[in-house]
């Protein structure tokens, strides 16, 4: 959701997120704690801007059921994945085992954070190769010129 405590999806950047790693091949693994996997399915398939009007399925549904799923806890979410998107401020992203994740996914394991609400240096020393919106790179992934 992109407003925190709601499962108001209208205008998320999350929806452009999953269809930009989707169109690059990606599949998706969601979690929200208020929003229904048909709305994700809904979202996904609906033409830009459309989120909010009554529509039937895109033509995208077959694309989008094979490539996305949902899931109801954000470990199994994170389980065998490259990367986490946090694109929300919901308050429990804050407080979840990180350590945990990482260990369940593909190492590098990298975490991008689209709302700035993570401890990026709590999340380094456990192994995460950080990006947060308006932050610095790593200094290793930086060019030096």
């Amino acid at each position: 959701a992109f407003k925190k405590d709601t499962g108001d999806t209208r205008e998320t950047p999350a929806i452009d997120v999953c269809r930009g790693l989707l169109a690059d091949g990606a599949k998706c693994v969601v979690y929200d704690p208020k929003v229904t996997p048909i709305q994700v399915f809904r979202d996904l398939s609906a033409p830009k801007f459309e989120w909010d009007r009554p529509h039937g399925w895109s033509k995208s549904e077959t694309h989008i059921t094979e490539n996305v799923q949902v899931v109801a806890d954000p470990y199994a979410c994170a389980e065998g994945a490259h990367g986490i998107c946090v694109l929300t401020e919901w308050s429990e992203f804050k407080s979840y085992d990180y350590q945990r994740l990482y260990d369940s996914m593909v190492k590098p394991a990298f975490i991008f954070d689209g709302r700035n609400v993570l401890d990026h240096e709590a999340l380094r020393s456990i192994g995460f190769i950080v990006y947060a919106l308006g932050k610095p790179l790593d200094p290793f992934m930086q060019k030096s010129y």
